[in-house]
């Protein structure tokens, strides 16, 4: 799973039928101290997230299959959780 911020979102007119209902996000890996860190990604949203948030996303399509619970479905990166606060504790 990667730590991410929702920095956008997509609009699509046309979509994979599979897709069909699902909003998709644009988020950027973040590091411990809310740093952008990384590539942007298009994640799929199981969480109900918006811009600004803080989010776990899962990088892997079985993974992916499981959570939207669809294996037709193509894949990649989904949003699992809003995370509300972390600690670090070293």
């Amino acid at each position: 799973m990667t730590l991410c911020k929702v920095i956008g979102t997509i609009v699509a007119t046309q979509k994979n039928e599979h897709l069909k209902g699902q909003k998709i996000l644009i988020v950027q890996p973040v590091d411990l101290n809310g740093k952008l860190i990384g590539r942007d990604l298009l994640a799929l949203d199981s969480v109900d997230a918006g811009v600004g948030d803080t989010v776990l996303v899962v990088q892997e399509g079985q993974s992916a299959a499981q959570v939207i619970k669809n294996k037709k479905a193509p894949v990649h990166s989904v949003i699992v959780a809003v995370v509300d606060g972390f600690e670090v504790v070293e």
